[in-house]
C-alpha cells in the first residue's frame, strides 16, 4: 500500500472513502468529524443520538453520502472511552479500519490527522500508519488458487492543513511505514515453510540487507565455527544435512558510536533432535527462528531510520534434527567460552547455539547485549501468548526495555535471575547441564545464558509466547507476528548513550 501525505482538508477532498474516528457517545464531535457533521446537516449526530452508532472501541459503520459530501463513502470507527484512549488503542483502531476497507474491496481512502489532548500529529501519524499496515498484513506467497480473491488497499492519503502539520505527519508516517514494513518482513520469514526458510536463505537475506544498506557482513561456515571452538553450536548443527550458517551483520562500523549487540536464535526447524518432540503441532516448529527474523528486521529498519548506534546483529542459524551424526543426551560439549555443558535434552538446543553467539558478541565490547529467542515452552505456560519474558543482569537496561514496552504495546514481564536457581543446572560430569528440572523453566534458560555474557549489561527476551499466535488480534494476524521488532527498535531510538549500571536487578 502506498501512503501519501497531502495538504488540505480531507473532508473537502473528492474521494472513494473518507475515514473518520471518534470517541464513544456522549463525547461531543470535534475537528474534521464535526465539520463533516455540519456539512451533512447533523446526520452523524443523529446516528449517535439514535444509538445506531455509539463509537465503542473498534466499532465500524460504512455510510454512503449519496452526493451530500465530496467523499462517496464515510467509514466511522470507534475509539472507545476518551479517558481510556492511548496509542495502542489508536493502532488497533487504525488496523480495524484498514481491515474493513480491504475486505470491502475499496482501493483508496483519505484521512485527516489532527492533534488532540496530549497527542501530537507526528506520533498519531506514526501509530496510525504502523497499525494500518500491520493490520492489513496477509501471507499469501504460496497461494496459487483463487488469487483474484485476495484483496488489497492500493493507497491511503493522510491530510494536514498547515505546513507545520504536514511536516510532522510526513515524518511520523514515514517512521510508521519503515517500522511496519520491518515487522512484516519478519512475519514473512516466520510464516515461511522450513524447506524454504533455511539457514542458507537467512544468510542470503542478510547479504541483501547488507548490500542495500551499506552494512558489513560475514557469514561463517560450519568448518570455520568448529575451528573457532563453537562446540555447542556445531553439536546442534551436525544433526542436519542443511548447512549451518553463523551470520554477523554490522551497521555503522568504526564510527565511535555506542555498540549494541543483537543476538537472534535461528533454529529454522526444531524437531527436538534425539529428544524428539511429539508429532502433534510439530509443523509450528518452523517458527523457532523468530528471534533471527526479528534481528534481521531490526537491523534493516535501524538503518532506514538512521539510528545513531553501532549495531551488531548475530544469528546462529541451523536446524535441530535427529540423525546418525546428531548430538545425544549425555554428551558433553565445550563452548566458545570454554565452559563444558552436559546435554540432558537435545530439545534445549536454543540456549546451546545462543551460548556461543553471546560469547562471540563479547569481542565487540558492546554497551549492551539483547537476545531474542523462542526459548522455552515454560514461558508460554507462565505468561501466555501475549507477553515476552524479560530477564537480565542490569537494572537500567531492563528498565529501558520496560519503558519501550509501554510505548509500543509489546508487553514484557520481568522474571528474576537469583543465584539459587543455578543449583538446578549443576552437573556431576561438566560445568553445568543444559536443562534443570521442570521447575522455573524460563528462569533456568535465562540462568544458563547469563553464564556467557560476563559483566556486560544483557537482556534476554523469551518470545516463545507471542512469536506465533493461533488467534488474531487487532493489528496482529494469526501466525508469525514479528514479536520484538517494534520493542527493540523503540529501545534503540530512545538510546541516550549513558552507561548502564552493572548491577544485578534481582540480587537479594
Amino acid at each position: 500500500m502506498e501512503i501519501r501525505v497531502e495538504k488540505g482538508a480531507a473532508e473537502k477532498f473528492p474521494c472513494e472513502l473518507l475515514v473518520l474516528f471518534f470517541f464513544e457517545f456522549p463525547e461531543p464531535l470535534e475537528g474534521p468529524i464535526k465539520n463533516v457533521d455540519l456539512e451533512w446537516k447533523g446526520f452523524i449526530s443523529s446516528l449517535m443520538n439514535q444509538g445506531d452508532f455509539k463509537g465503542e472501541l473498534f466499532e465500524r459503520k460504512l455510510l454512503y453520502t449519496q452526493g451530500g459530501l465530496p467523499a462517496k463513502r464515510i467509514l466511522l470507527t470507534g475509539l472507545g472511552k476518551r479517558g481510556e484512549f492511548d496509542l495502542e488503542k489508536w493502532r488497533g483502531a487504525a488496523s480495524k479500519a484498514g481491515q474493513y476497507i480491504r475486505d470491502a474491496g475499496i482501493k483508496t481512502f483519505v484521512f485527516p490527522i489532527k492533534k488532540f489532548d496530549r497527542f501530537a500529529e507526528e506520533e498519531l501519524a506514526e501509530a496510525f500508519v504502523s497499525g494500518l499496515l500491520l493490520g492489513v498484513y496477509q501471507y499469501t506467497e504460496f497461494k496459487t488458487t483463487e488469487r483474484e480473491k485476495i484483496k488489497e488497499i492500493e493507497e491511503g492519503m493522510l491530510f494536514g492543513e498547515t505546513a507545520g502539520e504536514l511536516s510532522l505527519i510526513q515524518k511520523g508516517a514515514e517512521t510508521g511505514r519503515i517500522i511496519a514494513e520491518a515487522v512484516c518482513e519478519a512475519r514473512d520469514l516466520v510464516n515461511g515453510p522450513s524447506n524454504k526458510i533455511t539457514p542458507t536463505l537467512l544468510s542470503e537475506k542478510a547479504r541483501q540487507i547488507a548490500k542495500d544498506h551499506g552494512m558489513v557482513i560475514e557469514v561463517l561456515e560450519m568448518a570455520q565455527v568448529e575451528a573457532m571452538g563453537m562446540g555447542a553450536f556445531t553439536a546442534v548443527a551436525k544433526g542436519s544435512q542443511e548447512p549451518a550458517k553463523f551470520i554477523i551483520l554490522e551497521q555503522n562500523k568504526n564510527t565511535g558510536l555506542d555498540t549494541i549487540a543483537l543476538v537472534g536464535k535461528g533454529i529454522t526447524f526444531d524437531s527436538g533432535g534425539i529428544s524428539i518432540k511429539p508429532s502433534e503441532g510439530m509443523e509450528r516448529m518452523k517458527d523457532d527462528m523468530s528471534g533471527a527474523a526479528a534481528v534481521l528486521a531490526i537491523m534493516q529498519a535501524a538503518s532506514r531510520l538512521q539510528i545513531p548506534l553501532h549495531l551488531v546483529g548475530i544469528i546462529p542459524a541451523t536446524e535441530n534434527l535427529p540423525s546418525g551424526k546428531a548430538y545425544k543426551p549425555g554428551d558433553v560439549l565445550k563452548t566458545l567460552a570454554g565452559h563444558t555443558v552436559e546435554v540432558i535434552s537435545t530439545d534445549a538446543e536454543g540456549r546451546l547455539i545462543l551460548s556461543d553467539a553471546l560469547s562471540y558478541s563479547l569481542r565487540y565490547q558492546p554497551k549492551a547485549i539483547i537476545d531474542l529467542a523462542t526459548l522455552t515452552g515454560a514461558c508460554v505456560v507462565a505468561l501466555g501468548d501475549y507477553v515476552m519474558g524479560l530477564l537480565g543482569n542490569d537494572a537500567s537496561l531492563l528498565k529501558r526495555i520496560e519503558e519501550a514496552s509501554e510505548k509500543t504495546g509489546e508487553k514484557v514481564w520481568r522474571l528474576p535471575l537469583w543465584d539459587e536457581y543455578f543449583e538446578y543446572l549443576k552437573s556431576d560430569v561438566a560445568d553445568f547441564r543444559n536443562v534443570g528440572t521442570r521447575a522455573a523453566g524460563t528462569i533456568i534458560g535465562g540462568i544458563f545464558l547469563s553464564k556467557f555474557v560476563e559483566k556486560i549489561p544483557w537482556a534476554h527476551l523469551d518470545i516463545a509466547g507471542p512469536a506465533f499466535i493461533e488467534k488474531e488480534r487487532p493489528y496482529v494476524p494469526k501466525g508469525g507476528t514479528g514479536a520484538g521488532v517494534r520493542l527493540v527498535l523503540q529501545l534503540l531510538r530512545d538510546w541516550r548513550g549513558q552507561n548502564s549500571n552493572n548491577q544485578n536487578p534481582s540480587s537479594k
